[in-house]
């Protein structure tokens, strides 16, 4: 990745064109760019979906959003890491002046898929256990402060210590630590069995995820790196719910229900994004290999 000039870009139709101020990175933009995810991208392309900014200028038909109105992203037509991106109303969602830019631009992916992870496809509510893994990164954290918002017992997982005394400042009842071989056998003598798995690395934990996992458990595969051999027979014994989850996926009505529950909770104050680290854009491959770390807290933003 390098920084290049291009030519200043025009909104066409319902196009609407943002001046950015902050962008936020995330996981899938290293798998797109290293080419081994399902999005191929033809060379040379602009990484990235989520970023804040201002509404610059609109096409003839972009309906709501205009100049001068704060917003964030959850997808771009032109990619986000830049100093401006072209987007579809479908992509903008409103951000509250009580909201800075860096954070808006933590919200678009990890908080949308924690979202449609949690209430989507988990169908998760009051009183029921769940347990994050990666607890500490973007979608982890974003994961913890929803589920305790809905009345969820959280349990998370962190590999260090400076992350899972993160992870009980999101308001977690419980942290353990994922390098301890020990700690599946202490959630399950903790919980007598989780109701809800939000797994980040199931090529890792996927199958001793089914061995804790109460009857009748949702176990939702957010991320892997890889392939893992599993027993079945864990998921027949439970009559357990395995889920697999791309934002992308969701319809334009869930969309919608997402970044409104989104909006919701951010005005009440029961979301705010955990900032790693700031860096100047022309860092982004120094980001790309940051967020891959397991060490890594929280959400990394670029500064264009």
């Amino acid at each position: 990745m390098q920084i290049e000039e291009v030519p200043a870009l025009r909104p066409a139709g319902e196009q609407i064109l943002i001046e950015v101020r902050a962008v936020g990175v995330n996981p899938v933009d290293t798998y797109i760019r290293s080419g081994s995810y399902p999005i191929k991208k033809e060379l040379p392309f602009t990484p990235g979906f989520d970023a804040a900014g201002v509404v610059l200028e609109v096409g003839p038909e972009a309906g709501l959003f205009q100049p001068g109105r704060r917003v964030y992203t959850s997808g771009s037509l032109s990619g986000t890491y830049a100093q401006q991106t072209l987007c579809l109303p479908k992509h903008l969602h409103p951000l509250p002046d009580s909201v800075s830019f860096e954070e808006g631009a933590a919200l678009g992916i990890p908080y949308g898929t924690a979202w449609r992870a949690l209430f989507q496809r988990a169908q998760g509510v009051s009183g029921q256990w769940v347990l994050i893994h990666g607890a500490s990164g973007g979608v982890g954290i974003a994961a913890v402060q929803l589920a305790v918002s809905a009345g969820l017992q959280v349990i998370g997982t962190a590999g260090t210590e400076k992350g899972r005394q993160l992870v009980l400042q999101q308001g977690a009842q419980y942290v353990f630590d994922h390098n301890d071989p020990g700690h599946f056998e202490k959630i399950l003598d903790l919980t007598g069995g989780v109701d809800i798995v939000l797994e980040m690395l199931a090529n890792v934990n996927l199958d001793r995820d089914m061995e804790i996992m109460a009857k009748g458990g949702r176990l939702v595969i957010i991320g892997s790196r890889g392939r893992i051999e599993i027993d079945p027979r864990k998921a027949m014994s439970k009559e357990l719910n395995l889920h697999g989850l791309m934002l992308m996926n969701a319809s334009a009505e869930e969309s919608h229900e997402i970044y409104a529950g989104l909006e919701k909770a951010l005005l009440q104050g029961k979301i705010k994004p955990v900032i790693a680290s700031r860096l100047p854009l022309e860092e982004a491959p120094t980001a790309h290999r940051q967020i891959l770390e397991s060490a890594h807290l929280g959400k990394i933003i670029l500064l264009p």
